[in-house]
């Protein structure tokens, strides 16, 4: 079963890339993405996805315009996560057959997010909008919308958001920080899975 999780690789370097994401994959996360505003992000999402294409889902973040999600997809990108909600951005990914995360706050942007194709939701930043923010928006969301939880959701606080409702996380200064070496992520990328299944009550 893949993880609800996204692993944020913000400033990873193309000749570090594979080594990191593959730490990353060791620990059971199957999706990663490469902010765009990394160094050279287009190489490093073109080296995973031509290493580890086969067995996660590689993308980016901060993805702002439809001509950055073509540019992603011709590097073999096929996850696109923003930062915020241009109905423009989802429909140009939904066209290329990629997942789509915009970022969300209020219900109007969930809503217009949803009627543009998303595949499902990124609660940005989730730490501003707090869980109660959280329940509120998520109580008028249809049935069976995914709501992942990004900025300030780690292991201290896994089990609270999962409690009150949120279905994933994305992973960024927690999991993999510029300058770490592939070891400290994998170190990191486990105890953040975890404490994940540890607040879900999973083996």
């Amino acid at each position: 079963m893949t993880l609800p999780l996204i692993g944020i690789l913000r400033g990873v370097t193309p000749s570090e890339a594979v080594t990191v994401g593959e730490a990353v994959l060791a620990a059971g996360i199957t999706r990663l993405e490469v902010p765009l505003n990394s160094p050279d992000p287009l190489e490093s999402i073109r080296r995973l996805a031509e290493a580890l294409g086969d067995r996660a889902q590689v993308g980016a973040g901060t993805v702002l315009t439809a001509l950055q999600v073509r540019d992603v997809h011709a590097a073999g990108g096929r996850l696109i996560v923003s930062p915020n909600c241009r109905p423009a951005v989802i429909e140009e990914t939904r066209r290329l057959e990629m997942a789509s995360w915009p970022g969300v706050v209020t219900p109007s942007e969930a809503f217009d997010a949803l009627d543009a194709g998303a595949s499902g939701l990124k609660l940005f930043p989730a730490v501003q909008v707090g869980i109660a923010g959280m329940q509120a928006v998520r109580s008028v969301l249809p049935p069976g919308t995914l709501l992942y939880a990004v900025g300030g959701i780690g292991v201290d606080n896994f089990a609270a958001w999962r409690a009150a409702g949120v279905d994933g996380a994305g992973l960024g200064s927690a999991l993999y920080r510029p300058g770490q070496s592939a070891e400290q992520v994998r170190e990191q990328a486990r105890a953040l899975v975890a404490a994940w299944q540890a607040a879900g009550g999973e083996a």
